[in-house]
Parts: structure tokens; C-alpha cells; sequence
């Protein structure tokens, strides 16, 4: 017979909801909230094994990483991830292309991560200038998705100088297309060279606040009482 789902389970559901809570003070207590990285090295023959027959965008943006940074610390059939690589937070190479006409048809195969907090007023403007870049509140991480290294580091640049106020988002938007103009004919663009801001490394996670009150977290205790016969520890 087939078990009942435990989402339907009450002593299960609390014990559940118990779990996360500890979870979250053991993370911000010890200092082990967020990814942690994977230390160790992928194979280079399981990575071109895994590789070869991606489509050509993905195969191509997997040899540039693996050539600036060497190789991935993960490697599954679907991405290959490196971290702490540079600049980067996080570098994943995905293997399934998603298709982006701005500043011209292209697809997403890239994806860069960095430690950044964004004011939750200016994440419409940060989706009116480019859907691939995507901010994370929780985590206080920011990424940008593209087929080009050189891309991501513009559209970040680009978020930051929205983010304090330099560019609307129009006005970003334009200045991506200059210079992706610019660099692909080989011409000076700063902005898709470097990081032109100094990026935070932690502290940038936005917790947000408690909205269950004391009174109902203590029903909860109680309620996890009367169900399972313990203490919820």
C-alpha cells in the first residue's frame, strides 16, 4: 500500500516546519547560510564526455570557461559549474540554450553569479532592462545570463549603475547596445572588460522578518505536542 503524503500528514507537516527553523538558526549561527562550494575537480575526459554533443553555443562557452579557469568543480549532464572562479561568485555553462533577441538574437548559455543586494524599489526597473539579469533577494545574489563572458560583465556593470541611480533603464539599455557594438568590432568597451564596481563577497542576504507571531508559533509548539507526543526537539 502506498504511503500517505506526508504534505497531508499533520505530525509530519509540523515536524517539518519544526526542521526548517532549527535548520535556520543552526545556518545563521554558524556561519553556514548560502552554497557552499564544491572543493574538488571535475575530469576533463568526463567533462568532454558530457560535452560533446551539446548543442555548438553551449560547446563553445564551455571551452572558453574551461580555458580562463580550468576545470569545472562540477560537471552533470546539464551544466557544468565552476566556484569562486575570478570575479564570480559562481560560473554555470548550461547545456539547454535559452533564446534572447536583446541587444540580437543570441541565446543564453552563460551564467555569472556575484554577492549584491539589490533595493527592492528597483527591481522592476533592473527587469525592465534586461529579463537575464536576475536578482535573488533571499540569497543577495545577483546573475547575469548571456552567451559571452564579456556580456555578463556589461549587464552587471549596467545593474549597478542602475541600482545607485546613474542610468534609468532605458538609458542602460542603449548603452548595452553601444558597447556590445563596441566589442564585438574590437573597439574600446570598458564596461564589458571589467567589473567597474567593487563587488561584495557575503553579508548581502536579505532575510527578510518573521510575520508568524509568538502567539501562533506557540499554538504550533503546542499542536506539535499534542500530535507526536514529543517536545519538538
Amino acid at each position: 500500500m502506498q504511503e500517505k503524503d506526508p504534505i497531508q500528514n499533520p505530525a509530519k507537516r509540523l515536524k517539518t516546519a519544526a526542521t526548517g527553523m532549527m535548520s535556520n538558526i543552526k545556518t545563521q549561527t554558524f556561519g553556514e547560510a548560502g552554497e557552499q562550494p564544491t572543493p574538488s575537480y571535475a575530469d576533463m575526459g568526463t567533462v568532454n564526455a558530457i560535452t560533446q554533443d551539446w548543442p555548438a553555443m553551449s560547446r563553445k562557452s564551455a571551452e572558453q570557461m574551461t580555458q580562463k579557469y580550468g576545470p569545472p568543480n562540477e560537471a552533470i549532464p546539464s551544466r557544468l559549474i565552476w566556484y569562486n572562479n575570478g570575479p564570480w561568485k559562481r560560473t554555470i555553462v548550461y547545456r539547454d540554450e535559452i533564446p534572447h533577441n536583446f541587444p540580437q538574437p543570441h541565446s543564453d548559455t552563460l551564467e555569472q553569479v556575484i554577492d549584491y543586494q539589490v533595493p527592492v524599489e528597483k527591481f522592476t526597473e533592473l527587469a525592465k532592462f534586461d529579463g537575464s539579469v536576475v536578482v535573488e533577494r533571499t540569497k543577495g545574489e545577483v546573475s547575469a545570463r548571456c552567451d559571452m563572458e564579456a556580456a555578463n560583465i556589461l549587464a552587471l556593470n549596467l545593474m549597478h549603475e542602475i541600482v545607485t541611480g546613474t542610468l534609468t533603464a532605458e538609458q542602460a539599455r542603449e548603452k548595452y547596445s553601444e558597447e556590445t557594438a563596441a566589442f564585438v568590432m574590437n573597439r574600446p568597451a570598458p564596461f564589458a572588460e571589467k567589473l567597474q564596481f567593487q563587488v561584495p563577497h557575503g553579508n548581502t542576504m536579505d532575510t527578510d522578518h518573521v510575520t508568524i507571531t509568538d502567539n501562533l508559533l506557540h499554538q504550533a509548539k503546542e499542536k506539535f505536542k499534542d500530535v507526536t507526543g514529543l517536545n519538538g526537539e
